[in-house]
């Protein structure tokens, strides 16, 4: 049977779409750290960490970009458009919608964390809630639109949304040109295949799965996308049971393999991410910051990594390293 064939967008691509995006999306912050301010295994080695905080975009998360990209690239029915998310992309999705002016219908897992559906919801899309998990949710979701004319907006691997996505690697470039590496969160690799192509081999682009969630890194080992099981505390926002194709394609073009980080060590980055920078990640937002701070990502001495702080939709603060529950300061 013919495959379709993958279309990788190009730097023309990546620009367009952020001539679309102008004046709708932040140019989100950054926010710098020395390495003595970290408490790493590579302490003292010149190198400064700049944090940039993709969480204070709209939505809470990097999925805004490819979103809004997509409705303002494709053309778009009366009837709307339709999305299966674990609660990021369907905020997105939603919130794009709104924008434009046409309804969204959301399928979500009803493992999707309460305060993602409430705001999906808070941009007046319709939710679906499915059981299962994020496969499940995209099922039902392309049963659903077969019977419809609607545009079907993929998490992570359309061009569309990858080039949206790629805006923010637009940014780092004049944000932090003198970066030599960027460390992402990767789900379906969405994100990670963006800011790859929008940085090119202007540094590395470094992408990080929990290992519980190792979509990329068993597509890379195989050569091709393959199902896996994920779980773990980062699977309600990186929880695609296959990686993109896009992101494969990118990935192996530049002979990269994601770096993996437990479940422990993203509890710890998301601490660490509170009790030091007062940043509330979400799991899945503090993932690429578990690699540098677990040492599982050396970086080279007298070097500047940026590490992508991709979501922030939670409510739930981390716990102390004596097990308390972290609650916010008092004021004075």
């Amino acid at each position: 049977m013919a495959t379709e064939s993958i279309v990788v967008p190009s730097a023309p691509d990546l620009h367009r779409a952020a001539a679309r995006l102008r004046g709708h999306i932040r140019r989100t912050p950054t926010f710098s750290l020395a390495d003595d301010e970290v408490d790493v295994p590579w302490a003292g080695r010149g190198v400064r960490v700049v944090l940039k905080l993709e969480l204070t975009q709209h939505t809470g998360s990097f999925k805004a970009r490819g979103a809004l990209n997509t409705l303002l690239a494709r053309p778009v029915p009366e009837a709307g458009v339709v999305a299966a998310s674990g609660g990021n992309h369907g905020a997105a999705v939603a919130w794009a919608a709104s924008r434009v002016g046409v309804p969204a219908h959301v399928f979500v897992p009803a493992t999707s964390p309460s305060v993602k559906v409430e705001r999906i919801e808070s941009y007046g899309a319709k939710v679906v809630v499915v059981d299962g998990y994020y496969p499940q949710a995209l099922a039902a979701s392309r049963e659903w639109a077969a019977q419809r004319e609607v545009l079907e907006i993929h998490a992570y691997d359309t061009p569309e949304v990858v080039a949206g996505q790629g805006t923010l690697g637009l940014e780092l470039v004049e944000q932090v040109p003198e970066a030599s590496a960027v460390l992402v969160s990767c789900g379906g690799g969405g994100l990670y295949a963006g800011v790859a192509l929008a940085l090119g081999d202007s540094c590395a682009v470094v992408p990080v799965e929990p290992e519980r969630c190792p979509t990329l890194h068993l597509a890379v080992s195989a050569g091709r996308p393959v199902r896996a099981q994920v779980g773990g505390v980062a699977a309600d926002s990186m929880g695609a049971a296959e990686a993109g194709r896009i992101a494969h394609a990118v990935a192996t073009s530049r002979g990269t393999q994601s770096v993996l980080v437990s479940d422990d060590a993203i509890v710890a980055a998301r601490t660490f991410l509170w009790e030091r920078c007062r940043i509330l990640a979400e799991p899945g937002g503090a993932t690429a910051f578990a690699a540098l701070l677990s040492g599982a990502f050396v970086p080279e001495p007298n070097t500047t990594v940026v590490v992508v702080v991709s979501g922030g939709n939670t409510t739930d603060l981390p716990v102390s390293r004596s097990g308390e529950l972290l609650s916010p300061p008092h004021a004075a």
